[in-house]
């Protein structure tokens, strides 16, 4: 399996799962142009994938769907009431209804060589999930926009080779930035974002000897920087209540604006 960020910050979302035979998107919140640019990279062509899952409607999960999908005619995954609302949001209402696959929390699905588990996270959209790929005996997970966890959220991240986590913002930035006091309140609410501090308590829940990647996602470009958003999920897990440090892992951050190493495990 590969893994690989295109785009994963607050100003779009992109990230590439495949197999040799299979090729996925998670979201598609960049422009096509984008997006084409970042498959080329990897060796692909748009036309070449399987589909694309979106985990929910916000626009920037979505920015690039409409041209991306119509140009390639490809499958479109999430829950009914995601895919209702990007339909709207995206001009997508006449899209051929047999690419528009409406999939459901905590019922797995299959798209060639990927074993696919959606599962639910707090976040203020209208049925959002994150999702689960396995192919084999090799699992990856993509999960942001989490307004917070807890033991199911900590149970669908358990045993996985690579994972992509949100890390969206420090904390004091925030309470001390220019957002209006209403946006604040969103961000820091169970269906907001997850803080640098939070995804690495997360983390900690879900370390193993066999976790081969992380990958800190969907930054805020104003209430964080990349820096501190390593830094403090290394300090979480140093100091967590694990047997490990954080130097025992591979640990990044996933760019707004550039690829992230491709993730081969």
């Amino acid at each position: 399996m590969r893994l690989v960020s295109i785009a994963s910050g607050s100003s779009g979302n992109c990230i590439y799962v495949g197999t040799e035979n299979t090729h996925i998107l998670v979201d598609a919140g960049i422009s096509n142009k984008r997006i084409e640019q970042g498959l080329n990279e990897i060796g692909l062509k748009a036309s070449e994938l399987d589909g694309i899952l979106i985990t929910h409607e916000h626009s920037d999960h979505i920015k690039g769907l409409k041209v991306l999908a119509k140009k390639n005619k490809l499958p479109i995954y999430g829950t009914a009431e995601t895919l209702e609302a990007a339909a709207v949001k995206s001009s997508l209402e006449e899209y051929p209804r047999e690419l528009m696959r409406p999939i459901l929390p905590d019922v797995d699905f299959a798209v060639g060589e990927l074993d696919i588990m959606p599962f639910r996270i707090d976040h203020d959209a209208a049925n959002p999930v994150a999702y689960r790929l396995q192919s084999g005996h090799k699992s990856v997970a993509v999960a942001t926009d989490l307004g917070h966890f807890d033991q199911y959220i900590i149970n669908h991240l358990q045993g996985l080779d690579a994972v992509l986590l949100e890390s969206n913002h420090d904390v004091r930035m925030l309470e001390t930035g220019p957002y209006p006091y209403y946006l604040k309140r969103r961000i820091l609410g169970d269906h907001g974002h997850l803080s640098n501090e939070t995804c690495g308590r997360l983390l900690n829940c879900i370390l193993h000897d066999n976790l081969k990647k992380i990958l800190l996602g969907h930054l805020s470009k104003e209430n964080n920087y990349e820096e501190l958003a390593y830094e403090t999920v290394r300090l979480e897990i140093t100091q967590g209540e694990t047997p490990y440090q954080a130097g025992d892992f591979s640990i990044s951050v996933a760019g707004r604006d550039r690829m992230s190493e491709i993730i081969t495990i």
